[in-house]
């Protein structure tokens, strides 16, 4: 088997994966499957690796570093004996995981359930495998969790079984490590952070589960939504599912006061999220529960009387300067009351008025970014208009398009609406940001909203680093059990990255470290250390008191690590 690093280019951009090839004696020819997608090489650049082709081709190259050792320490040997290779690299998570005591409360459900395998085994070795190497299920068990250290006594159905068994419990899964966490580490919910994403399926029907809906990659495929709760400290603390075609606004009240009830949570929070959730219903319900919001809203769906204060020239304007001392952005700032509406499910309409600070900022940044975006889209607007082309092809664009039917049968004439053109270019870089914090300084409301990226960097760790889609599950509750392990494996290495690195290092130096940790068995009751030395594993080294940057791993080291033979 060999390796190597395949480079697509389609319409979204250059994507990059890692395929296998290995030769089919039935077929006769060398047969090539994806062993691990990548991404797409400018999210691979925002997530913090400046040259992912060369970054991935070392991967690559070790992999088939690997290979080679694997081919030639099996000559001679018989079926079925161990490679000398082995993964060590998830051991901090595994620490972790005794630190919480999962395995007594598994214990408990185990012995309810009756499984015929260890309940905690099973679901630590598969978060383990996910952060080690994320594939399906079926690639993990035949190709991952033969790499882990000690081996995993559990079979594919096993494995197969404890997914749906985690899927069927996962909201009250969600509850422990959360209890966990705040037992073991203490959480910080004064401030709340919360998004949603969704996840495609690359099926041709929906179900009950699995709905057609607003993609976030753009995709027609069915999708399954995904509400993330975080604390102050954006460690995880709650999960909520639903199907693809539902709104994203009620799952923000609906996992707030599930956390706030399953936690016995009685103070007050701050609930932070985009301006997709902003909604008067959920505004008000935090005011009536006695918790505060800060959202950010839409400035071209503003009152006119609104708009007005936006664009207007005024001296209230206060510029923020970057530590070049080039303009950051400007802000200005007012509190007064705000008329909320909403219809509840009776079909009443319930207006209130709530005394709110309000938050404008002009980001030159951002002003250049939406510019931009802007004048693209109305490029493709006229390209298309002079083409004729059908209402249905011009998409986003068409928002910049004056359509005319006509009763005779006629084409519909299509014009450009050169002042929808005008008016959004006229906001371009303006962001709005609104919230109960009435006393709150404005650069600390800044401040607040925009740590909202973590939470993005989060999802980019599910998505990108853990492989969590596409999804080829088919059982709704399986479906759910394999999201609660990526959710178990974020939420490990966040705690791994605040609590143990005390946020010196991101996402992708930790991730890298847990893939790349290896071990062979020399044959005298220790291990060589394959890894290459780096100030992560001087620093972890130094944070857990266990010599990782040693050539040689003796058994009490291992032990250290809480890794047996």
């Amino acid at each position: 088997m060999s390796y190597f690093l395949k480079k697509t280019k389609n319409k979204k951009g250059l994507y990059l994966q890692i395929y296998s090839g290995a030769l089919s004696k039935e077929r006769g020819h060398v047969v090539q499957s994806c062993y691990r997608s990548l991404g797409y090489y400018d999210d691979l650049v925002a997530s913090g690796i400046d040259d992912p082709i060369a970054h991935f081709q070392k991967e690559v190259d070790g992999l088939n570093a690997e290979e080679r050792i694997r081919k030639q320490a099996g000559k001679g040997k018989k079926i079925g004996e161990k490679g000398p290779l082995k993964s060590i690299g998830y051991f901090p998570l595994k620490r972790i995981m005794e630190e919480l005591d999962v395995e007594r409360y598994l214990d408990l459900w185990q012995g309810v359930r009756g499984f015929r395998f260890g309940l905690y085994d099973a679901l630590s070795s598969l978060v383990f495998a996910r952060v080690i190497a994320p594939c399906s299920k079926r690639a993990t068990f035949h190709d991952v969790l033969p790499q882990l250290f000690g081996g995993q006594d559990i079979s594919y159905d096993q494995i197969l079984e404890c997914c749906e068994f985690l899927g069927s419990e996962y909201s009250k899964l969600t509850e422990l490590f959360a209890a966990l966490t705040e037992r073991k580490y203490g959480t910080r919910t004064g401030t709340t952070y919360f998004d949603c994403t969704n996840f495609y399926f690359e099926i041709d029907r929906e179900d009950d589960f699995r709905k057609k809906g607003p993609s976030k990659e753009m995709k027609k495929d069915p999708i399954v939504g995904l509400g993330l709760l975080l604390d102050a400290d954006m460690i995880p603390i709650g999960m909520k599912m639903y199907p693809g075609n539902q709104s994203e606004k009620p799952v923000l009240r609906e996992i707030v006061a599930e956390l706030k009830e399953k936690n016995r949570i009685k103070g007050r929070t701050i609930h932070v999220a985009d301006k997709g959730l902003n909604c008067a219903e959920n505004i008000t319900k935090a005011r009536r529960d006695g918790d505060g919001y800060i959202f950010s809203k839409s400035v071209k769906q503003l009152p006119e009387k609104e708009k007005i204060w936006v664009t207007m020239n005024s001296d209230d304007w206060v510029d923020v300067l970057d530590s070049a001392g080039s303009l950051h952005y400007r802000y200005k700032e007012c509190v007064d009351k705000f008329p909320y509406s909403y219809t509840t499910d009776e079909g009443k309409t319930v207006t209130v008025s709530l005394t709110e600070k309000r938050v404008l900022t002009w980001s030159p940044k951002l002003a250049e970014k939406k510019t931009y975006e802007i004048r693209k889209l109305a490029e493709k607007a006229k390209a298309l208009c002079y083409s004729e082309a059908k209402r249905s092809e011009f998409g986003d664009s068409g928002k910049y398009i004056d359509f005319c039917s006509f009763d005779d049968g006629r084409k519909a004439v299509a014009s450009i609406n050169q002042k929808a053109i005008d008016r959004d270019l006229e906001l371009a870089g303006y962001n709005l940001i609104v919230t109960s914090e009435t006393r709150m300084s404005a650069r600390e409301i800044y401040s607040t909203y925009h740590s909202l990226w973590r939470i993005e960097e989060s999802f980019r760790v599910m998505k990108s680093s853990l492989d969590a889609r596409p999804v080829f599950l088919q059982k709704e509750d399986c479906i759910k059990g394999h999201f609660l392990i990526c959710y178990i494996a974020v939420l490990l290495v966040r705690i791994l990255q605040v609590h143990i690195l005390k946020g010196r290092f991101g996402s992708p130096e930790i991730m890298k470290f847990m893939r790349d940790f290896k071990v062979a068995q020399t044959g005298r009751g220790e291990y060589m250390n394959m890894s290459i030395a780096s100030p992560f594993i001087d620093e972890l080294s130094a944070s857990l008191g266990i010599p990782l940057n040693n050539l040689f791993l003796d058994s009490n080291v291992l032990r250290k690590m809480g890794l047996k033979d």
